[in-house]
C-alpha cells in the first residue's frame, strides 16, 4: 500500500469526516490506520436497513468507556445518521471517522455536517508524491490525451 499524505495530516482525535471518489482507497486506509476501532459498513444490507429503521441503534453498538474511533463507512447511504452522530458527540465525548464519496451530495440534502464538531479531510487518487519512483509521466500524459479523444468523440 502507498503512504498516503493524509496520514501525516491526522495528528490529533477530534472527529473528522473523510470524502473522495470511489475508488481512491478511504476504506483500505481507516481500516488499517486505526485497527481497534468499531467499524460500520453502511455498504452492508443488514447493516443498512437496521440502521435505516433506527439510527439509534448507534449508540447500542459502542460499549460503555470505549475511548477508541468509530467508523462509519459510507455515511452518505443515511444522512439522518449524522443527527445521532452529533448527539454522541456532545453527549459521551466519541470520536468518529465518517467516509463518503461526496460531502456535496449531503449538502445539497441539507443534511447535518456536524458544525464544527467533524473537520473535513479529502482522500485524492494518488498524487506523484505518494507514487514516488512508479510515477510515470508519459504514462500518465498518454491516458490524460486517451480520455480527451475518447470525450471529444
Amino acid at each position: 500500500m502507498y503512504k498516503r499524505i493524509i496520514s501525516q495530516s491526522i495528528k490529533e482525535k477530534t472527529s473528522f469526516f473523510l470524502f473522495g471518489p470511489r475508488g481512491t482507497g478511504k476504506t483500505h486506509w481507516v481500516k488499517s490506520q486505526f485497527p481497534k476501532a468499531i467499524y460500520i459498513d453502511l455498504l452492508d444490507g443488514a447493516t443498512l436497513q437496521a440502521f435505516l429503521k433506527s439510527p439509534s441503534i448507534l449508540e447500542n453498538l459502542i460499549p460503555e468507556g470505549f475511548d477508541d474511533w468509530i467508523i462509519i463507512d459510507e455515511v452518505q447511504k443515511i444522512p439522518t445518521l449524522l443527527n445521532e452522530v452529533h448527539r454522541l458527540i456532545e453527549a459521551k465525548g466519541y470520536c468518529f471517522i465518517l467516509t463518503g464519496s461526496s460531502a456535496r451530495a449531503l449538502r445539497k440534502k441539507g443534511v447535518n455536517l456536524l458544525a464544527g464538531r467533524a473537520l473535513l479531510r479529502n482522500m485524492h487518487p494518488l498524487c506523484i508524491a505518494e507514487l514516488g519512483q512508479e510515477f510515470n509521466l508519459e504514462h500518465s500524459l498518454t491516458r490524460i490525451m486517451d480520455q480527451l479523444r475518447q470525450i471529444a468523440a
